[in-house]
């Protein structure tokens, strides 16, 4: 069996350089990851503006910290003033207001008292106090966002400012995840014997789309290998990736293996050393990439998150450093752990302890088919083939996400 750092290694070298780009509106960016650089069209700010509410001012007026001054005019966002201002003058300005060209400061209000078309300023301000110098965020023709980044709501607001509508992105990949079982019906029906409720394809369909894919729930399909090839063959004429999730074991009926083979998809690995999750299957036809992932919900989670979601990443156009998150450290907090002979996966909750550092509880569960379990966990411990923990030990976390 590989190891999931070899499995990964080989979904990658196999998933394609990226789907391309497309425009989307703006307003529907958020969560897309860029597919070119965006560089400003204007200087940010693009005129010298004030940052208070207050009296834009000559500094040569206040030079002994106090001084009247006519108010010959105001400055509102939106509504500059026309012509100079006299020596001995100033003008209310209010911020976001444009700076008059002859002027060099900013008093703020707070330190004013009006006396009737004039003001008692009591400052001696510094050149361009309180003062928002044009371009001082951003130059024009600057690197605004570089390619790769996957837009994130503040993001919107510094895209519309320089003029980026619509927005250049990576296509999704477009992913259909099925479910085989002949015991499986959907959540609205009443199970009958043998019967239980689908859910894998709810969770796996979530984690795709945080992974930047465009995902179809494509149902269930019974335990037939020749109904089982016929809605893998329509499916992958529709798809970048196809995830199935059960079917994939050592059973008599477990069929998905064959299935695939007689759409045309080609076997890569089945089998890899990590617990829960061990049966997954990874084929390949054409750019097409396709993973059988177990039935049990905690091991096609797992899987989902370890090998699948990976790919998505770099076939949505994220960099390199991104497809495959870095797992946190924390302190193990449960009880003495026996060594395994594949990387384990333990649904854990984690709770910070007083000196800032997350602490894992291991949580009550019984096998990958608790989903009560599972519930109650915010990610997993991950230890590797041979480690032991004991309370106290440093230990990797991978949240759920």
């Amino acid at each position: 069996m590989r190891s999931p750092d070899e499995a990964v290694s080989t979904i990658l070298e196999r998933a394609g350089a990226g789907l391309g780009s497309e425009h989307a509106p703006l307003a529907e960016a958020c969560g897309r990851v860029l597919a070119a650089d965006v560089r400003s069209d204007l200087d940010l700010p693009p005129f010298p503006k004030s940052a208070m509410d207050g009296y834009a001012v000559h500094r040569d007026d206040l030079a002994s910290g106090t001084a009247r001054l006519r108010v010959v005019g105001e400055v509102r966002a939106g509504a500059p003033f026309e012509g100079a201002v006299p020596r001995g003058a100033c003008v209310a300005i209010y911020t976001g207001g444009a700076l008059p060209a002859d002027l060099d400061a900013v008093v703020m209000v707070e330190k004013s008292r009006a006396e009737g078309d004039a003001v008692v300023l009591t400052d001696a301000p510094a050149a361009r106090q309180h003062v928002c110098e044009q371009g001082e965020d951003l130059r024009r023709g600057e690197l605004v966002l570089a390619a790769g980044r996957r837009l994130v709501p503040g993001d919107l607001s510094l895209l519309a400012s320089v003029g980026c509508e619509p927005v250049p992105v990576a296509r999704r990949p477009r992913v259909a995840i099925v479910t085989t079982g002949d015991e499986l019906v959907p959540p609205t029906a009443v199970p009958g014997p043998g019967q239980i409720r689908e859910g894998n394809t709810l969770h796996l369909a979530a984690l795709a789309r945080a992974a930047g894919a465009d995902v179809r729930r494509a149902g269930i399909v019974r335990d037939d290998e020749r109904d089982l090839a016929a809605s893998f063959a329509a499916l992958l004429d529709e798809v970048d990736v196809l995830v199935t999730t059960g079917g994939v074991s050592m059973g008599k009926y477990d069929l998905v293996g064959a299935a695939l083979e007689a759409c045309g998809v080609e076997p890569i690995f089945h089998k890899v050393a990590i617990k829960p999750g061990k049966p997954v299957w990874f084929g390949a036809r054409g750019a097409q990439l396709v993973f059988g992932l177990p039935g049990n919900p905690v091991s096609c989670l797992v899987g989902m998150q370890v090998f699948v979601a990976p790919a998505l990443r770099k076939l949505g156009g994220e960099p390199a450093e991104r497809w495959v998150p870095a797992p946190r450290r924390a302190r193990w907090g449960g009880a003495a752990t026996r060594p395994g002979d594949r990387e384990q996966y333990l649904p854990v909750r984690a709770v910070q302890a007083p000196d800032g550092v997350d602490e894992l509880e291991a949580v009550r569960w019984k096998s990958s088919a608790d989903l009560v379990g599972l519930a109650r966990a915010d990610g997993f411990a991950v230890i590797a083939p041979g480690e032991t923990l004991a309370p106290g030990d440093p230990v990797r976390y991978r949240p759920l996400d």
